[in-house]
């Protein structure tokens, strides 16, 4: 979890998806100048080393969230943790690049193609003639169809979290050898390369009752650069050895302890050497940079008899001057207390010169989530008057521009800068404009400084008071008219005007407002003085005053949120809306309030993915009754959809044309934003503490982790700042 927000612990296509891992082939476009996709905003920082100049051997202790419920990915209680284990231990056909794009991953895969397309689909895996699990056995069609099947979601006795892309599959055999793996689709399935990967061998995969419960705690038969040792969660570890078996670059490193280490515990387990790799939050990281800058000659701390000496003096003293001695002991008291810390603390920063901060941005965005279930919300013209009121560049700025990292906001609900599908969108609802965004307000019968009814005494409302905005205006378009209604800034074919009326929003503020919407000037009941700040005052409709739940979690790592919804709440406040801030715990963030509905606005983030097609159409499908009456809104928790932003997510799965299929993707996000269920804010920081010899880790960014380079360097390669860590650079043998 990075210290900056809270990301949905829910699966998507894996969980490797919300981390760093990602994986996939096509042939990437190159990154010109007009090319919307760009460049990532900020590359990896791993300290990169040639292989010849890491030491062989040593153990890389790795601070995680969790020691995992589960090894199986494909679990709904599988989490970051259980991601970053398959990605050293099972083979993944498909790797992420630094540009967040998928390649082949060669030490598995020497070709996947698409080799017909009528009349129906198929695709041919070459496998590597050197891969092998960790038993000796080669790895096959067999495993390949095992997996297909488990996932395939036909059986329902396998406990799976999703099966999409799966399901698409009408047959896995062997192909002309035992190398070649062909796989038959019944409907034409775009994102192909985010199958089998992680790919799990067929013992596991082959029964329900492996499946369920044989890979939770172990996987006795593995496929990576390093296997699993043990997991033990009495001591909060998941230890990885190397793969005697493994035919690929020999790992670096002897083994990979992962250590589940709270945030807020992190600081003092790097300091005494417990951890060499730690994500970590801003003010951790102003203090590992603190210790490594060249500090003058101090004092020496002073030992146990001076220190007595001094507090005898003091207590003297107080004496001396009229303090009783009561007192006296305790102002000693205090002041030892508070030497003491001060002593820990020098004595952490000692430790903490040995470490740096190597800093990126994740490949996840923070949003505001609008709630358009219910209330004020379900109106459109509200949630894109909060989202007109937000200044989107200086929420980036506070987050990131401390941190030294770009600070450009996101463009984007389906890809991040630099990865193939991204074009900044934004323009479809529009810049920041308070203006706009109180005429909005006004079109939808929010008028500023208009009358409130009180509540009385027992609790209870005035006669005929009912919450304003609850019913959100169902103009839809008409029936087989092919499109939502929704209004794009600057798609003006005649669609936005479909009935011929004025549109509730214009997007440009330049429609006409709508008979029922306030007139210019309405701020108050005739013979009310008006407010000095007219254009500031509260808005109120219906003797309601417009206040939106905003929903923040609470603890370590969270002080970021707040900071940024400080920030919304003020701009939000200048046109008249007011919020009412909650924090809650942060392990019933999600599952009491975003999951249930229970908010009007909310702070939290999702992964970008090389599979948006696939991976980001649950996250804005647009909710469905089910059978029993409830409503299935998948993972789109802001309850805000459109048909025809499924339906172009529909289509863009099953073009194979990468240049199409683009183009259907940036249409799908131009129709997300012109709906205004959420508001990307800015790409996540990525910041992580490392020892400075230690090497090819750290801040990965877009790309998946090569943890065979990782790993300690020789004596002879570090620079002149290079320090060898406490322990690890004693278990780090030399050349």
């Amino acid at each position: 979890m990075s210290h900056d927000g809270i990301g949905p612990r829910a699966v998507l296509r894996s969980v490797a998806f919300l981390t760093a891992g990602m994986l996939t082939v096509p042939v990437l476009a190159g990154c010109g100048s007009d090319d919307p996709a760009g460049k990532p905003l900020a590359g990896a920082d791993v300290a990169r080393a040639d292989r010849s100049d890491v030491a062989d051997g040593g153990t890389l202790r790795w601070a995680v969230d969790t020691v995992p419920d589960t090894l199986n990915t494909f679990q709904a209680d599988a989490d970051g943790t259980t991601s970053r284990i398959a990605e050293a231990v099972l083979p993944s056909m498909y790797r992420t690049d630094e540009q967040g794009r998928a390649v082949r991953n060669a030490d598995y895969l020497a070709s996947a193609e698409v080799v017909d397309t009528e009349p129906k689909q198929v695709v041919v895996y070459r496998l590597a003639q050197q891969a092998v699990w960790s038993d000796g056995r080669e790895i096959g069609a067999a495993d390949f169809a095992a997996q297909w099947r488990a996932l395939s979601g036909k059986d329902t006795a396998y406990w799976t979290a999703r099966n999409a892309g799966y399901d698409r599959i009408e047959k896995v055999e062997r192909g002309k050898n035992d190398l070649e793996v062909k796989v038959t689709f019944s409907r034409p399935y775009a994102d192909w390369k985010s199958l089998f990967t992680p790919l799990y061998p067929k013992e596991v995969m082959g029964t329900p009752d492996s499946f369920n419960d044989g890979a939770r705690k172990k996987i006795k038969v593995t496929a990576g650069p390093f296997t699993v040792e043990k997991v033990d969660s009495k001591e909060d570890e998941v230890v990885l050895a190397r793969n005697p078996r493994w035919w690929g670059s020999p790992p670096k490193l002897q083994k990979i302890v992962l250590r589940a280490v709270p945030h807020d515990k992190r600081v003092s387990a790097l300091s005494d050497g417990t951890l060499d790799l730690a994500e970590i939050g801003p003010e951790a990281a102003r203090r590992i940079t603190v210790a490594a800058l060249p500090q003058n000659e101090s004092t020496p701390l002073m030992g146990p008899e001076a220190d007595r000496s001094a507090a005898d003096a003091l207590r003297s003293w107080a004496v001396a001057n009229g303090t009783d001695e009561d007192a006296a002991d305790e102002e000693v008291s205090a002041r030892q207390k508070l030497r003491k810390k001060a002593e820990k603390y020098a004595r952490q920063q000692k430790a903490l010169s040995g470490f740096e901060v190597r800093k990126s941005l994740e490949p996840a965005f923070t949003q505001l989530a609008l709630n358009g279930a219910e209330g004020p919300l379900s109106d459109e013209r509200v949630r894109r008057a909060v989202a007109r009121a937000l200044d989107r560049e200086d929420v980036a700025a506070s987050v990131l521009k401390p941190l030294g990292l770009p600070s450009e906001p996101v463009g984007s609900h389906l890809a991040l800068s630099g990865q193939a599908a991204y074009a900044d969108n934004s323009g479809a609802l529009g810049k920041q404009d308070a203006k706009e965004a109180r005429a909005l307000l006004a079109d939808a019968g929010w008028v500023p400084g208009g009358p409130v009814k009180e509540e009385k005494k027992d609790g209870k409302k005035d006669e005929g008071e009912k919450a304003a905005g609850s019913e959100a205006d169902k103009d839809g378009d008409p029936e087989g008219s092919g499109d939502d209604g929704t209004y794009i800034v600057g798609e003006d074919d005649g669609k936005n005007h479909g009935d011929g009326k004025a549109p509730h929003d214009s997007g440009t503020g330049t429609g006409r407002l709508t008979q029922g919407g306030a007139p210019a000037g309405a701020y108050a009941p005739k013979g009310t003085a008006a407010p000095a700040r007219a254009d500031t005052a509260p808005v109120a409709k219906d003797g309601k005053a417009l206040v939106l739940r905003f929903v923040l979690p609470s603890g370590p790592g969270s002080e970021t949120l707040a900071g940024v919804a400080d920030r919304i709440s003020e701009m939000l406040k200048k046109i008249g809306i007011r919020t009412d801030v909650s924090k809650v715990d942060n392990d019933s963030y999600f599952k009491d309030h975003i999951a249930s509905g229970a908010f009007d606005l909310a702070l939290y983030s999702w992964p970008a993915t090389a599979f948006p097609a696939t991976d980001a159409r649950p996250v804005y499908a647009k909710p469905v009754a089910a059978a029993d009456g409830s409503l299935n809104v998948e993972q789109n928790w802001t309850r805000v959809g459109t048909d025809q932003v499924d339906q172009l997510f529909d289509q863009a799965v099953a073009t194979l044309d990468d240049a199409e299929r683009r183009d259907l993707i940036r249409k799908a996000d131009s129709r997300i934003w012109a709906a205004a269920g959420s508001i990307p804010l800015y790409q996540r920081p990525e910041l992580v503490a490392a020892r400075e010899n230690l090497a090819n880790a750290g801040a990965f960014g877009f790309a998946t982790p090569v943890y065979e380079d990782m790993g300690f360097l020789k004596k002879s390669a570090q620079g002149p700042a290079g320090t060898p860590g406490t322990k690890s650079a004693e278990e780090s043998p030399e050349d």
